[in-house]
């Protein structure tokens, strides 16, 4: 497999200038359609009628331009990783990003030099470039668990939030990492990954940060983030605590006869240990269609979760640490530093030379979008907390759109994350428009959409058993062939509101690989499936997932 050659808009030697005066780049084009105009003169006059639009039948949501981004990049800050934070924020740029988290690693020198001098770069960047919206973050170890990136909105004490949480909060520095079933501290570290999300909560309701979100990441890499956990964490905050990685980073690591015949995308090359939970089968540590087990499987655990009629997002990133092909190496260290005693990496050199790697730069393949009325730092994040959230890989589509309206109303419907009231019987209608990918990939490829699976799921309230992982009552109700279709089009999916409330969500590729769902055929005839190990090109397996849109039937 080798590099292609870029397109335009992706080539690092062409100008953000010259593209906007070719009308090529991303935000060229979206000033072209008019969407910059439409929807960011709502400013935030939109934002009360969100909260308005539930408390009638029906309901409209404003017109969006979708922002793309990346939750999950690392830099030399990160004691694992290889580029600066001036590399990173230009392949962001190239590839399209709108915005981007710099997700950096917990630990000792983090916290004490490394989160501060980032942060002088990021407000140098921030500066220099208003037009890409760049956050502080962290990756935070969750006790007992996994991973989380953390992030606030831009103000004056963005950076002291991220490090008074890290040393108070990070199950690493504290030594709370144990969660297994067999670990005495099992219950005290659980109880304190709710504490820090709660805390977090708290310095947002008292103004000390005017916002923060939190995202558990690879959550079923290491199968150590449980059911109950997840659930746990939600309900601690559902405003700060809003959803977890659909898709993990690492997508280039199962690339043919790169890493090695054993290698998985998204690095989920584990086995069950002392740590994981017993409940999860063998099959949920590895990736389906480069996508996690908890999202991929229809009826799983993310629709357990959203069968309680609670909105939890998913998000795709590039976790980018190397990436695949690249020819940078680590500096080496100066005589008598290390990272606890710097907070940062020696600069990257090159080599000139293929080094190993796992990972896409940010935006190359992995893109989150996120619904905004305007643009800036506070509309991505209000944007992520409602749930106006879809994701694609290899740049599958250039734009979706999702409206639920029923049929009696003459307004725009709800969208993505959204909440539509309605009686019994009613008819609504579910429009998905679609615009196809109009230019080649980063790889060279142009896509081509080949479905789209619309899938229902009953809301059955709060679970039971907080460590439920199955919907029973979720399963793909309709697929749409879209094969050869081009440009924009509207499908339009009729659905009826039996006796109780549900939701729909969609999910769509590019046909290559499919099969039977891991829960069968009858739930899910063409769903994503593992690859061979070692054989798992990313860019000949692509797919787009969206957030749910729910369904309260009034009398349910």
């Amino acid at each position: 497999m080798t590099q292609q050659q870029l397109p335009a808009w992706a080539d690092p030697s062409v100008s953000p200038a010259d593209l906007d005066a070719q009308g090529m780049s991303r935000r060229g084009l979206l000033r072209r359609a008019g969407l910059f105009g439409a929807a960011f003169a709502l400013g935030s006059a939109a934002t009360p009628a969100l909260a308005a639009s539930g408390r009638g039948f029906g309901g409209s949501d404003p017109r969006l331009a979708y922002l793309v981004g990346d939750h999950h990049v690392h830099s030399v800050y990160s004691h694992d990783a290889k580029y600066t934070f001036a590399q990173q924020a230009r392949a962001a740029a190239r590839y399209g990003l709108d915005w981007m988290v710099f997700n950096e690693h917990s630990n000792f020198g983090h916290a004490r030099y490394g989160a501060a001098l980032e942060h002088q770069e990021i407000l140098k960047a921030r500066a220099a470039n208003p037009r890409q919206l760049i956050f502080q973050g962290l990756e935070w170890y969750i006790p007992a668990a996994e991973h989380c990136t953390v992030f606030a909105a831009p103000g004056p004490h963005e950076v002291d939030l991220l490090t008074r949480f890290e040393l108070a909060y990070d199950g690493k520095l504290l030594g709370y990492d144990k969660g297994g079933a067999a670990d005495a501290d099992t219950a005290r570290n659980e109880a304190h990954a709710v504490k820090a999300i709660k805390w977090l909560a708290e310095q947002r309701r008292s103004g000390y940060v005017d916002d923060v979100l939190v995202l558990a990441n690879h959550p079923l890499r290491l199968g150590i983030d449980s059911p109950h956990e997840m659930r746990n964490w939600r309900d601690a905050a559902p405003e700060i605590m809003i959803g977890m990685e659909g898709a993990p980073g690492a997508q280039g690591a199962a690339i043919p006869g790169w890493r090695g015949a054993t290698s998985i995308r998204g690095e989920y090359e584990n086995k069950p240990s002392a740590q994981s939970w017993a409940g999860y089968p063998a099959d949920a540590y590895l990736t389906y269609g480069g996508f996690d087990w908890a999202t991929a499987t229809v009826g799983g655990l993310w629709d357990s979760m959203l069968a309680e009629g609670s909105l939890f997002s998913i998000t795709t990133n590039s976790d980018n640490h190397r990436t695949v092909f690249d020819t940078w190496k680590n500096g080496d260290w100066p005589a008598g530093q290390n990272f606890d005693s710097t907070g940062k990496l020696p600069d990257p050199v090159n080599t000139d030379t293929a080094q190993p790697g796992s990972d896409f730069w940010p935006g190359e393949f992995s893109r989150t979008h996120v619904g905004v009325t305007r643009y800036g730092y506070r509309a991505v994040m209000q944007g992520m907390r409602a749930g106006r959230v879809w994701l694609d890989h290899g740049h599958l589509l250039d734009g979706l759109d999702v409206r639920l309206k029923r049929d009696c109303d003459a307004g725009r419907g709800v969208t993505l994350g959204g909440r539509l009231r309605v009686r019994k019987g009613e008819r609504i209608t579910l429009y998905v428009t679609v615009t196809t990918a109009s230019r080649a990939n980063p790889q060279g490829i142009l896509p081509e959409l080949a479905h789209v699976d619309v899938i229902r799921g009953a809301v059955r309230g709060r679970a039971a058993d907080r460590d439920a992982w199955k919907a029973p009552d979720t399963k793909v109700v309709r697929t749409k062939d879209v094969s050869g279709r081009t440009g924009t089009y509207t499908l339009r999916v009729p659905l009826t509101a039996g006796d109780e409330s549900f939701y729909v969500r969609l999910r769509g590729s590019d046909g290559n690989r499919h099969g039977a769902g891991y829960l069968g055929a009858s739930v899910d005839p063409h769903g994503p499936v593992p690859h061979e190990p070692g054989n798992g090109d990313p860019w000949a397996d692509t797919w787009f997932y969206s957030n749910p849109v729910f369904v309260d039937v009034a009398g349910a």
